[in-house]
């Protein structure tokens, strides 16, 4: 079953997504100046938090569509599969491009991880709202130079963050997509149109691009360093 609201609003996250990533790319390979820090840069930081937002709330409200479409955990797992496979390639593509930054635990990694807790807490329904604030604050009231290491960081608990292209730890991002997922059953009981109307006919190219988020996400950035390597050799 598939909602062209929901769709159209992940696909264009998806396109903000390769626009920031463009930009990013131009800036690593010299073609802006002056040159951007996108780490500390809030014109960049903050883009990115909203993107990635946006992508999370999104993934919850495709999961409590999903359940409500019957889903079974033999389906759900092919699916996680995917994802959890897409972020392997992701680290081994980073480790040739930012050997001593590479993605250990990025966006797909998190989202495999929050979707199976945010599967087994799905029957809490109205009690995900409270669950997810927990989830949010927590890390900003705990944290541990145990959870500073590679193999613990994924928690997000810790005091420093850790040196990497992009990492997204379960907290507090798991809250944003337990809110997405609380979101997405509140509409499906009660606001159901709000997904499951059509969207007009401008959005739907969004629509279509939303529904193939995994393949655009892993194929856009070779494409845009292709291309710009690319033109920087013909320049």
């Amino acid at each position: 079953m598939r909602f062209d609201r929901l769709d159209a609003l992940r696909g264009f996250a998806m396109v903000w997504m390769a626009l920031f990533h463009f930009a990013f790319d131009l800036n690593h390979y010299g073609f802006l100046d002056p040159r951007q820090n996108f780490y500390r840069d809030p014109v960049w930081t903050v883009q990115r938090t909203c993107i990635l937002s946006l992508f999370l709330f999104c993934a919850g409200a495709a999961l409590a569509v999903a359940l409500d479409a019957g889903q079974a955990w033999p389906r759900f797992w092919r699916r996680w599969a995917q994802v959890a496979g897409c972020a392997v390639l992701v680290s081994i593509g980073s480790a040739f491009m930012f050997p001593k930054s590479w993605i250990g635990f990025g966006v797909l990694h998190g989202i495999a991880v929050m979707l199976v807790i945010a599967r087994l807490a799905a029957p809490l329904r109205a009690g995900l709202w409270p669950l997810g604030a927990v989830a949010l604050a927590l890390p900003w009231f705990v944290g541990h130079p145990f959870f500073d290491h590679g193999w613990t960081h994924w928690t997000g608990l810790v005091t420093r963050k850790p040196v990497t292209e992009d990492w997204v730890p379960v907290l507090p991002w798991l809250g944003v997509m337990l809110w997405g997922l609380a979101a997405g059953q509140w509409a499906l009981d009660h606001r159901r149109g709000l997904m499951a109307e059509p969207v007009p006919a401008v959005f739907r190219p969004m629509a279509a691009l939303g529904r193939w988020s995994l393949p655009f996400y892993m194929l856009h950035q070779p494409v845009l360093i292709g291309g710009i390597l690319a033109a920087r050799m013909l320049a």
